[in-house]
């Protein structure tokens, strides 16, 4: 089986790409090799591009596995908000390449990127919980509320409302949108360009800028995790 996350270092941008051949689930074995990008990436000390495949950046959580309710289940849920905490918190600036779609989760690492760039094209981006069944977690909510538009806030968490790429730019799911021929390149140029930033700077105003937000996830993580694991238990 060919490893989901590919990892390339080329002065000093590591671009970390999902790729499963399919919708960039992001299954245990997805999150887990995401995870271990971004500690190589901070290792580096690189400024990170986060890409996905042609016509999918990530459609969220594998949910056959979040459908049967167990115990991977939980340890995905976990780890999915845990990833978006480490984007938040990471202390190079992260560009996201949003390829095509972004749903849930994928729409929540958009969410949790320094600077992101969709696709033009028929793509869908949005959170999509409340219309299939799904009340939105708490870390979800606070990953939406640090980064949507006002007016788009309740349109996207409470009524699933999903965007078409330029739309997604006015509801703060996405800062730009570029032809899908010129995403690597935009991408890479804006890497490139953030690079120059003094980057002690950046790390420290990114902290101070999300700390309340950062406090706010763990604590809304930590809920989610009881809830989750007092419904298994069948209380």
């Amino acid at each position: 089986m060919s490893e989901p996350v590919t990892y390339l270092l080329e002065d000093s941008i590591a671009t970390i790409t999902m790729d499963d051949g399919k919708v960039n689930a992001l299954s245990l074995r997805m999150l887990a090799a995401l995870s271990a990008a971004l500690d190589r990436a901070q290792r580096d000390k690189a400024i990170v591009v986060l890409a996905g495949r042609p016509g999918v950046f990530s459609a969220g959580f594998e949910l056959p596995v979040l459908a049967a309710g167990g115990a991977d289940a939980r340890k995905m849920l976990r780890s999915g908000f845990e990833l978006a905490h480490k984007l938040l918190s990471f202390p190079t600036p992260i560009v996201a390449a949003c390829s095509g779609h972004a749903l849930a989760l994928g729409a929540f690492l958009l969410l949790s990127s320094d600077y992101r760039i969709g696709t033009e094209g028929a793509f869908k981006i949005g959170a999509n919980e409340v219309a299939i069944g799904l009340t939105m977690p708490r870390a979800a909510i606070q990953i939406c509320r640090q980064r949507l538009a006002t007016t788009h806030f309740d349109r996207s968490v409470i009524n699933a409302e999903i965007y078409a790429p330029a739309a997604a730019v006015a509801a703060g799911f996405l800062d730009e949108v570029a032809a899908a021929e010129k995403l690597t390149a935009i991408a890479r140029e804006t890497a490139i360009r953030l690079a120059k930033l003094n980057l002690a700077a950046h790390a420290a105003t990114k902290m101070r800028v999300r700390d309340a937000t950062l406090g706010a996830l763990s604590r809304a993580i930590e809920e989610d995790d009881e809830e989750f694991a007092a419904r298994m238990a069948g209380r």
